[in-house]
């Protein structure tokens, strides 16, 4: 491979390695927070995941007090409930 392909390669994987601290302006704790305060219950799970838009996400499954489960999309970014 040529020096080129390489040091692209290598840019490419060092972004790759960051992008993961870019994703955490709502972390996880914030992300079952905010969801409780939409549902109020008990968390059962936090996900990380990429919605249909390509922005990145949390989905938290809740148990509510009722007894019902719900999935509620928290905007990584912003903190807002999709």
């Amino acid at each position: 491979m040529s020096r080129i392909v390489l040091t692209r390669l290598a840019a490419i994987v060092a972004l790759a390695v960051m992008l993961p601290s870019a994703w955490a302006a709502v972390s996880r704790d914030e992300a079952a927070t905010l969801a409780q305060h939409i549902v109020p219950g008990r968390v059962l799970a936090v996900e990380r995941g990429v919605h249909v838009d390509n922005s990145v996400v949390w989905r938290v499954r809740v148990l509510s007090a009722t007894g019902e489960l719900r999935v509620l999309v928290i905007d990584a970014e912003t903190g807002r409930s999709r």
